[in-house]
């Protein structure tokens, strides 16, 4: 049984070993992957600014020879961005924020680029790589293939739409009341700190599951109200008058399922099993008499009886060229080698000192 239960405990933390190093090389390889699209998304950016630095230079020293770059195969999209720009790169999971404290409908303000300083209304917040939108801000031009464009029925070759903004280049917008005059008015938040969990819900909104606080105040910050959506009964619901009727009553007499199940959810013999039943562990215990019993059987054999022998002849010996200590006892052949060694080194230093 000690047996089991050693080979039970081994595998279960190698296992957990394993799944410990694999989670880690996971989490390393997703880091390097974003930081390879990281860097990408950078380098357009800069290609972009750098390249238009060069344009400028160049019209401002050529004046009229400057040539016309809204004309020819690129004159249509001249001037817009790729749709790349409208795709920043994922965050991994593991670095991502615990509480992300701005949801649509907030109002922010932006707080670097071309619109700095202005306030608008957030439309759409993503998660996955911690941006937002902000309604009528950080417009640009973005050029789509033809058959998008087609698709969607668009004249022009480019469309003017919002480019996201990373969550720290924004800042809440809180309209709070002044204590000494009572007038309301916005406050541009700093911090914001995500508290408890909302436990009063509606089913359906898309309204955060924790509260938020002003750092350093501990004034709560409401979130925006959103309508929840508008559910559509169709013949294939299930009634409510179904669901909420019970049709299994609890009792100390009978077990919630029966025994069988148990074996279903989980193996009954698998050996990462901490607790097995008496059928499988009289098994277990079987087969470790009947192996014992084999090796025993083994050395009733001429051959088992033979190797028994020689085992027992050079254990022997072994133990006749030990000494009392437990020391190997050195036999005359070696002791006449080491002592004629130690001669003619003596003979040599002998001979080199005179």
């Amino acid at each position: 049984m000690q047996k089991i239960i050693r080979r039970t405990a081994l595998a279960r933390n190698q296992a957990q070993r394993k799944a410990v190093r694999a989670a880690k090389d996971a989490e390393r390889e997703e880091f390097k992957d974003a930081l390879r699209q990281r860097f990408a998304f950078n380098r357009i950016e800069l290609d972009n600014i750098r390249a238009e630095r060069l344009r400028r230079r160049e019209d401002w020293m050529r004046g009229p020879l400057a040539p016309k770059r809204d004309a020819g195969l690129d004159g249509k999209t001249f001037g817009s961005l790729s749709p790349q720009a409208m795709n920043p790169p994922t965050i991994p999971k593991h670095l991502r924020r615990k509480y992300i404290n701005v949801a649509a409908g907030d109002r922010v303000c932006i707080m670097k680029g071309r619109d700095k300083g202005k306030i608008g209304e957030v439309i759409k917040v993503d998660p996955n790589n911690e941006t937002v939108m902000v309604k009528d801000l950080n417009m640009a031009d973005v050029h789509f293939p033809e058959w998008l464009n087609e698709q969607y029925g668009n004249k022009t070759p480019f469309n003017s739409v919002n480019l996201p903004i990373s969550l720290d280049d924004v800042r809440l917008v809180v309209a709070l009341d002044d204590p000494e005059t009572g007038i309301t008015r916005d406050v541009l938040v700093e911090h914001v700190y995500g508290g408890e969990p909302i436990l009063e819900r509606e089913y359906g909104t898309d309204t955060p599951k924790h509260t938020r606080y002003i750092a350093g105040e501990n004034i709560e910050i409401p979130w925006p109200r959103s309508e929840p959506a508008t559910m559509k009964d169709e013949e294939w619901d299930t009634l409510r008058m179904e669901v909420e009727t019970p049709t299994w009553i609890p009792s100390l007499h009978n077990a919630p399922f029966p025994p069988s199940v148990l074996d279903e959810l989980r193996n009954p013999f698998s050996k990462y099993r901490t607790r097995h039943d008496p059928e499988w562990v009289e098994s277990k215990k079987m087969e470790d008499l009947r192996r014992e019993y084999l090796q025993s059987r083994s050395l009733m054999t001429p051959k088992g009886e033979l190797l028994a022998m020689l085992r027992a002849k050079k254990a022997e010996r072994m133990s006749a060229r030990r000494d009392a200590d437990g020391n190997f006892i050195m036999d005359d052949q070696t002791a006449g080698f080491i002592e004629n060694f130690m001669k003619q080194n003596a003979a040599k230093k002998a001979g080199s000192s005179a």
